[in-house]
């Protein structure tokens, strides 16, 4: 623990008048997120909790709470909702845990592009733009709980990104407001380029207060499962899929047997020992997709038309992290990869890696759009034994040019990044030069427990 009693009195003191927990069973659940996903962080972050929350409602409340933080070189760490998988908001010296939830503003929403705040959820904020004819051009499947503050944060792209591409290609971030940590601390506006100078940047970079983002024309999206006898013939569906442009689509996941039989809700509808590949496709694109389908051979046992979203099962939600989190519903030995393999329309490497370790490395696929071309990205299912062999396998997969983002590790470099950006690094001594916010994330931002 960072923060002294002494100074915790004085904490509690200059945050009068904010939301403020200090229940010790509240604070732990508040400093944990979806690290539980890696039998390897569970015990690296086993009782790293915060010493108090603070629930700041405004942008002035931010300013106080920094402007504390700052004054008696308390640790920071800021929070979302939580949904992350890395223990990006665990925190590593205590201190204090700034959780953005109430901050839900929505200052405006017009054609193409919305401004809002940092805890807005992301459901909260496609249904306000879809009041207009727009929509969120992507979110992770966590989008019902998500805070778009926290998706900047920790997160990279999802459920759109076969449309859009990633999070941090130019132009899917417009703006971004924060908060730095000093003592007379400063509100800084990034707009363009310079928004990457906090994207993806695990809340080491100041405090996210608002957000601008870019939205996409607002389809209505039919839901379909197809399935397959053969899983490389799965594949290469989806890959013809994101590759036809003039097809509308927002999610191509394919899945390969015995992932299904995870989706309790869905059995039905995907017999087992098949291959699934779970759709979002805008209505009008529909009339080509049965073609296409018996074109592969494949079948399609599922559809569920735009009029019916938000009733029953939502695919969506069983896509991305979720497939994990369905999996693990049933077998807690599992875990998970995260992969990007090679633009290649024939998938040779993935068809390669599927055979070569078979249900070890149970293959999921999300296909995104990468430099403009459809790419098989996998969250992988992995039956976990031991850490060596988990590294056994991520370093295979290295070795036969898949990247790798490490799942299995809250340092930021260990993860997809290997380096920190130069300019993230510039901008983090300007807007915290006590090197306070979210400490230890970093082998390069070495944090010095104050005397």
């Amino acid at each position: 623990m960072t923060t002294t009693p002494t100074n915790l009195d004085a904490l509690i003191n200059a945050f009068a008048g904010m939301e403020i927990i200090t229940d010790s069973t509240q604070v732990a659940k508040l400093s944990q997120d979806y690290h539980t996903f890696s039998p390897v962080l569970v015990p690296k972050l086993a009782g790293k909790v915060g010493d108090i929350v603070v629930r700041p409602a405004n942008e002035q409340e931010v300013l106080k709470v920094a402007a504390t933080c700052a004054k008696y070189r308390v640790p920071v760490t800021v929070r979302g909702a939580g949904t992350g998988n890395y223990g990006q908001c665990v925190p590593l010296h205590g201190g204090v845990i700034v959780d953005m939830t109430r901050m839900q503003e929505i200052p405006w929403v017009k054609p193409g592009v919305a401004r809002v705040e940092a805890g807005v959820k992301l459901a909260a904020l496609d249904k306000k733009a879809r009041e207009i004819g727009w929509e969120m051009r992507m979110a992770p499947s966590t989008y019902r709980t998500a805070t778009i503050g926290g998706f900047i944060a920790g997160g990279s792209g999802g459920i759109g990104s076969i449309q859009y591409g990633l999070l941090g290609d130019r132009g899917n971030i417009l703006a971004l407001r924060v908060v730095t940590l000093e003592e007379n601390p400063r509100i800084i506006e990034l707009r363009g380029d310079d928004v990457q100078k906090v994207n993806h940047a695990w809340g080491i970079n100041g405090i996210i207060t608002q957000v601008e983002i870019p939205l996409g024309p607002a389809y209505p999206w039919a839901e379909v499962i197809v399935t397959f006898d053969d899983f490389i013939t799965a594949a290469k569906f989806g890959q013809y899929l994101g590759d036809a442009d003039g097809i509308i689509k927002k999610l191509i996941s394919v899945f390969a047997a015995p992932i299904p039989q995870y989706f309790t809700a869905l059995r039905q509808y995907i017999p087992e020992g098949t291959h699934a590949v779970f759709l979002l496709i805008a209505e009008p694109s529909l009339e080509f997709l049965p073609g296409l389908v018996q074109q592969y051979g494949g079948q399609i046992t599922y559809e569920k038309p735009a009029q019916e979203a938000g009733k029953g099962v939502n695919l969506a939600e069983f896509t991305w992290n979720h497939t994990t989190l369905h999996a693990r519903t049933v077998d807690t030995s599992i875990t998970y990869l995260q992969s990007m393999f090679p633009t290649d329309s024939n998938l040779q490497l993935l068809e390669e890696m599927y055979h070569h370790f078979g249900d070890e490395a149970m293959m999921h696929v999300e296909f995104m759009r990468v430099k403009g071309r459809a790419t098989p990205g996998a969250l992988q299912l992995v039956r976990y034994t031991t850490e060596e062999r988990l590294n056994e396998i991520i370093h295979y997969l290295e070795a036969q040019g898949v990247a790798i983002a490490n799942p299995h590790t809250y340092i930021i470099e260990d993860g997809g990044r290997k380096v920190i950006d130069p300019e993230q690094l510039k901008f983090k001594e300007m807007v915290d030069p006590y090197g306070l916010m979210n400490p230890g994330k970093s082998k390069v931002l070495k944090f010095k427990i104050p005397n």
